[in-house]
């Protein structure tokens, strides 16, 4: 599973939920504070706005004798330096984010937790944090949000979709935790996977996958124990962390193999859980990879039934099933010549002979995303016509963009405990993946550590607990189905469905808006969804002059 495309730029807007007397306070420019100030309100001059304003909140809210909160809770604190301690851990300002996407301002830490939980005495692991605090006064229930993959750095990810956050943010803290074997959280990165996909644009043949995995294993078990790094050792993360700030309610957020997070944390911390947000929705009783190659067959088929229905589309290009049988056999026999083409991310010149590899590559990853999708029919037609070059550098992008992006050490720990009961049907056989993904995934968890899985791992959500689940249309990898297999066990649930999108939709439309407001009330069938009727998918591309030339 992939986290979602970058959502679009939006401005965070500041507002406070503080009483009047502290809304003037904290907006006042700090140029108009009284000459004769005291050392103390100079030192709480000299601290950044943000941390300011919370500071001022609390004093707030401390005048009124707590009274906006019934259950005692810990609030962030400032200290001279400009740290925040929350509970029982510090943070110090610190920026999320990379060149491709406007970074974000935080607060980040370390977390100290025993690898093996049960064994709290043996050895240590440190996760990183992050603390993006409240525009305004914070709520005491903040949001944590929980990245996909299984693999991904919730706090490397995070910043692509920060401005779907904007409503819900005024209010509350948002918290990211690496998940243990991903980001700073003790990296189980297979180098010797991401650096042959670098280079070769394409996946590694299942047999070399194999020997590559076998040399990854080796050289990370000799720092970690791969048994200890699956989803029921990040929930005891995660709510040692909750613990450790002082926190009595979490409002929990996932996105693809988050959603799994997220219900067994759920499940596990009910007390501790005030709301769910499930994007992609990946059931307890999923056993994820088994349903790749019919879902990805399904969702190619919506795709093209899309070419059909527009007249320029088969006009221009052909049918697409026609032109992916052509490639596929003629892909799979190999012995191409070599391809010249431009290197879309260092400009440079390669040459490279297509193959199979470089097609189920695209393939599998362009229908995460229907906006990427609509390009499809029309890199088939020119492949199937012996022009390359589009198929290849594509393909070449989508590796580049992989990179160190997916921790596929953890990505194995998380797949070989949870989900042993992948098999092989016949029905996957004549579908653009097959049953290699089926193989490989066996022939993986055959020479990689197991850790233990819960016994009760795989039943659903169940409870009183509000949740709002949201899927894409034309989802690949987590369709829609997936969220009616998991809502008819919530009576406090609602799942959406948000036509012509893709894997991931928090981002999507009013979405955000959307969801703020069930973090507010927490009533999830409440929500006015008409907004969403407006979202359409992209059209096929069939030309330069536009999608329908």
């Amino acid at each position: 599973m992939r986290h979602p495309a970058p959502a679009p730029t939006a401005s965070a807007t500041a507002t406070s939920a503080t009483s009047a007397s502290a809304r003037s306070a904290s907006a006042q420019p700090a140029s108009t504070q009284p000459a004769s100030a005291t050392p103390a309100s100079a030192t709480v001059r000299s601290l950044p706005p943000r941390v300011r304003a919370g500071l001022f909140a609390a004093l707030a809210l401390a005048l009124a004798g707590c009274s906006a909160s019934p259950t005692p809770t810990a609030r962030a604190k400032a200290d001279a330096d400009g740290n925040l301690r929350y509970g029982a851990i510090v943070f110090t300002p610190c920026a999320l984010g990379s060149g491709r996407v406007k970074t974000v301002e935080a607060q980040c830490a370390s977390f100290e937790v025993p690898e093996n939980h049960d064994a709290p005495q043996g050895r240590k692991i440190s996760l990183a944090l992050a603390l993006i605090p409240a525009e305004g006064q914070p709520r005491p229930d903040p949001v944590m949000f929980i990245a996909g993959g299984p693999g991904q750095s919730i706090l490397e990810t995070y910043p692509m979709l920060h401005p779907a956050f904007d409503d819900l943010h005024r209010d509350r803290d948002i918290l990211l935790v690496d998940a243990r074997g991903t980001g700073g959280s003790n990296l189980l990165q297979c180098d010797e996977v991401q650096d042959v996909m670098r280079e070769s644009g394409e996946e590694p043949s299942p047999e070399r996958m194999l020997e590559l995995g076998a040399q990854c294993r080796d050289r990370l078990s000799k720092t970690s124990d791969l048994r200890y790094y699956a989803t029921a050792d990040h929930i005891r993360d995660l709510d040692a962390v909750r613990a450790a700030m002082g926190i009595a309610q979490l409002n929990l957020a996932g996105v693809s193999y988050g959603t799994r997070v997220a219900q067994q944390y759920a499940k596990r911390y009910p007390a501790h859980t005030r709301s769910v947000i499930l994007d992609a929705v990946a059931p307890n009783t999923l056993v994820l990879g088994q349903d790749h190659a019919r879902n990805l067959e399904d969702a190619l088929q919506a795709q093209f039934a899309r070419c059909d229905a527009k007249s320029a589309c088969l006009t221009e290009l052909g049918d697409p099933r026609a032109h992916l049988q052509t490639l596929r056999t003629r892909l799979q026999a190999g012995g191409l010549p070599a391809v010249d083409y431009r290197d879309p991310v260092s400009g440079a010149w390669r040459s490279e002979a297509p193959t199979w590899g470089h097609l189920a590559l695209l393939l599998r990853l362009y229908a995460y995303d229907p906006g990427a999708s609509a390009m499809l029919p029309l890199v088939l037609k020119e492949s199937a016509d012996g022009r390359y070059q589009s198929l290849l550098s594509q393909a070449r992008q989508i590796s580049s963009g992989l990179g160190g992006s997916m921790a596929m050490g953890m990505s194995f720990s998380v797949s070989c405990t949870e989900d042993t009961e992948l098999k092989l049907r016949p029905e996957d056989a004549d579908t653009v993946l097959g049953t290699e993904f089926i193989e490989g995934m066996q022939a993986q968890c055959a020479q990689w550590p197991k850790g233990e899985r819960p016994a009760d791992f795989r039943t659903p959500l169940k409870g009183d607990v509000p949740v709002l689940l949201l899927s894409g249309e034309f989802d690949p990898v987590t369709p829609p189905r997936y969220g009616e297999e998991v809502v008819k066990h919530l009576p406090n649930g609602r799942h959406l469905v948000v036509r012509g999108q893709g894997h991931g939709v928090l981002a999507a439309g009013c979405m955000p808006k959307l969801v703020a407001q069930f973090l507010e009330h927490t009533d999830a069938k409440a929500l006015d969804t008409r907004c969403l009727d407006r979202l359409a998918a992209v059209p096929p591309f069939s030309g330069l002059h536009g999608w329908e030339p």
